[in-house]
């Protein structure tokens, strides 16, 4: 049933299996690799289990600065952080510790750190305001929050409006802790405290690990419960199909740019969890700017790029990033947003010399990779085929299965895919159907060769570059507005971000409020990538009998 393959790519050869026949007679897709066998343990456990190996080598270190951080100090660290977090702030097992930080080489540490500790790690985007920061604070019950002394403001406003009041821990490594705030310093300096408390932990691998928050198909964000069990299981899909992705050995390291944001599923799974569970060397950037960026690849020759396209856009025309600066990229993955062709042709005309290129797909729900092209798969349009231990369907609206090349509503099964979302039993009943298989929201087809294309969004979220946008969630805000009664909000293209969300308002009758008084009043709200950029007022706003927002008018009347 299985049928050896080999491609080579740079010095090396990969050789993996491939299953000959992946649809079923009921046209469910298995993955054409063989399953893998998941461990049992939690992340920790899990990442720890090869420390000997590497603990000598770099697990992390700044772009920046170039502060870092060894295997054996990351670990060290978690461990001093887990053990003060179960004394000294009384967290206990199940606990949930909020991270808002930036991609810092101490963000790996406050993760195992928590994780150790028997707490449950939910993450925040740097940018958001308060009026995001105490949503999820509320939503996720975080017990304290980690965060950096620039954001405190952010955090100490959300708290307020939240009346609540938790310990803000900062990480103040390189800059003043702020009043009122807890050294992430004098923490980690403190090595007296008796590590042996962690042994009170009694987490297993079911229990959830991460709470990051997704918009799911549509909708206000959900907490997602992604448990040990489901970010190991993805690291070793990752493992079985990506063997030449990561090559670290006791002579050798392979390393990547960790610029994808943490906080992110993509750069929290992907990235960050597995690298540093294969001794992966983690080159983190804060933020995106163009000098810093070219400086880091000039200081640090990567092996690997996980990116979104507008990066890999910037690496193939950037005139500063020369082909000496990837001159030992061996793989580059793609993910979070389709790429366009002609992005990868430009970036591999800039090399000169072969490379692998590819696109994977995934979401928060599925830990997140679902699907990945192997070694020397070409087809730049595919996102892969389906990961080991993974059945994917292609269905109609009344959720019957299509075949093959048929375009249909994505859904997927695997041990990946999420628990579910948190205290939320209705959007649970609504994206598992049928025996935990998971509805993605999105239009794929699947060719012959089990092959995944995605077609399009059945899903409502704007997608402004790798960041999903509920329109639910702009309309509420919108609906703040003392003068609007009413809104709804679209995507329409943008060429420097893929998308962009365009309002349309109604009034109260006898009300007059101009477009800048609307857009700096959303501003004031969301995060700059959540900014509405066009506002159209119109006299009503377009539903059906059950009172659904009549998007697809709206984009086709006035957009």
């Amino acid at each position: 049933m299985f049928r050896r393959l080999e491609t080579s790519i740079g010095n090396g050869v990969l050789c993996y299996f491939r299953r000959s026949h992946v649809w079923t007679k009921g046209n469910v897709v298995v993955s054409p690799f063989r399953d893998v066998s998941i461990p049992e343990v939690t992340l920790p456990e899990y990442v720890w289990n090869k420390l000997i190996k590497w603990s000598d080598k770099i697990a992390v270190q700044c772009g920046v600065t170039e502060r870092k951080y060894t295997y054996a100090q990351l670990y060290k660290h978690s461990q001093i952080l887990g053990a003060h977090l179960r004394k000294n702030f009384g967290l206990k097992d199940g606990d949930t510790v909020a991270i808002m930080m930036p991609n810092l080489p101490e963000y790996p540490t406050t993760i195992f750190g928590i994780l150790s500790a028997g707490g449950v790690v939910t993450t925040l985007n740097p940018i958001y305001t308060p009026y995001e920061v105490q949503r999820q604070i509320q939503l996720s019950e975080a017990k304290l929050i980690i965060t950096v002394p620039e954001i405190v403001p952010v955090v100490k406003e959300a708290l307020e409006m939240n009346k609540k009041s938790i310990p803000i821990i900062v990480n103040d490594v390189f800059s003043k802790r702020p009043e009122g705030t807890v050294s992430y310093k004098e923490i980690i300096d403190n090595t007296n405290i008796d590590t042996s408390i962690l042994k009170e932990v009694k987490r297993k691998f079911d229990d959830v690990a991460f709470l990051p928050y997704s918009s799911g198909t549509t909708g206000l964000p959900k907490g997602v419960e992604l448990t040990h069990y489901n970010i190991v299981t993805n690291c070793e899909q990752q493992n079985n199909e990506c063997q030449l992705h990561n090559d670290t050995t006791e002579s050798n390291q392979d390393s990547t740019l960790a610029i994808l944001p943490m906080f992110h599923s993509y750069g929290l799974g992907v990235v960050t969890l597995h690298k540093l569970s294969v001794g992966t060397k983690l080159v983190t950037l804060p933020k995106f700017k163009p000098d810093t960026f070219v400086e880091a690849l000039a200081k640090h020759k990567m092996e690997m790029f996980f990116l979104a396209p507008p990066l890999l856009l910037f690496l193939a025309t950037y005139p500063q990033v020369k082909a000496k600066h990837l001159e030992r990229v061996r793989s580059v993955i793609i993910g979070a947003a389709p790429v366009p062709k002609v992005d990868v042709e430009t970036f591999l005309r800039k090399i000169d010399r072969d490379c692998h290129v590819a696109q994977g797909y995934g979401l928060t729900e599925t830990s997140p990779l679902a699907t990945i092209s192997p070694i020397g798969f070409k087809n730049y349009t595919s996102v892969g085929f389906p990961l080991s231990n993974t059945q994917l369907r292609v269905v109609d609206e009344n959720l019957k299965n299509m075949g093959p090349n048929e375009v249909g509503e994505l859904l997927i099964k695997g041990p990946h895919v999420m628990k579910g979302y948190k205290d939320n039993p209705e959007a649970n009943s609504q994206v598992f159907v049928e025996d935990k298989w998971f509805r993605s929201g999105d239009l794929a087809r699947i060719a012959e060769d089990g092959s995944v294309s995605i077609s399009d969004r059945l899903k409502e979220l704007i997608k402004v570059n790798a960041y999903q946008v509920p329109p639910a969630e702009l309309e509420g805000v919108l609906k703040e507005h003392p003068d609007i009664f009413d809104a709804a909000v679209v995507p329409v293209p943008d060429p420097a971000t893929g998308e962009k969300p365009k309002a349309f308002v109604v009034l109260y009758e006898n009300k007059y409020v101009t477009e800048t008084n609307i857009l700096e009043f959303v501003s004031k709200r969301v995060a700059p990538y959540k900014r509405i950029k066009e506002v159209v007022f119109l006299k009503e706003i377009p539903k059906n009998p059950s009172g659904k927002i009549l998007r697809r008018v709206l984009i086709e009347k006035y957009c």
